[in-house]
């Protein structure tokens, strides 16, 4: 199994940081070393990951809303507001994306049980069975992508990166309360 580069490689961050630390010596330019490395490796896999969702016709957000509808498990249906708040998009984006996956019979909008006035979101057989194999392909897609890193490391990785995610979010949550 392939191991992960010993530390002392240099990689993209690291000229761009020399780089910087040669023009503007005096600026702390670590904030680079983590949130420029995640956002240079989101680059780097997002056309991966994206033919992946296009082998099975769908676009990333199209594929986030049948997978989020997958996930919430039997009888896989949502309202609108659940959807677009869990994708954080606005009820116009959704509202476009709900279209185009009507038009493909992923999705189905049915009237509400609860309320008369208002509809919810179902998956049709189509969309279950669409998301499931998209989501599986992902998944091995993206273990492929994390095949040269220690398992060990992965699993350190992952618990770093969610911690910065709730820091991060408890920080912005604060700025906007």
């Amino acid at each position: 199994m392939p191991q992960s580069p010993p530390p002392t490689s240099e990689d993209h961050i690291d000229r761009l940081r020399a780089q910087w630390a040669r023009e503007l010596p005096d600026l702390d330019t670590m904030p680079m070393s983590v949130l420029g490395r995640i956002y240079r490796l989101s680059n780097l896999v997002r056309p991966s990951i994206e033919a992946t969702f296009a082998a099975f016709g769908l676009d990333r957000g199209e594929f986030d809303v049948i997978s989020t509808l997958r996930r919430s498990g039997p009888p896989y249906r949502l309202t609108p507001t659940e959807l677009y708040k869990s994708l954080m998009i606005s009820s116009g984006g959704l509202t476009h994306r709900l279209g185009r996956l009507e038009k493909a019979g992923l999705v189905e909008r049915l009237p509400s049980p609860d309320d008369g006035r208002s509809m919810i979101v179902g998956l049709t057989q189509m969309g279950l069975e669409r998301a499931e194999a998209a989501f599986r392909t992902d998944m091995a897609n993206e273990a492929a992508l994390l095949a040269g890193m220690n398992p060990a490391r992965r699993e350190t990785l992952a618990a770093l990166l969610r911690e910065l995610t709730l820091s991060i979010g408890e920080r912005l949550a604060e700025e906007d309360g």
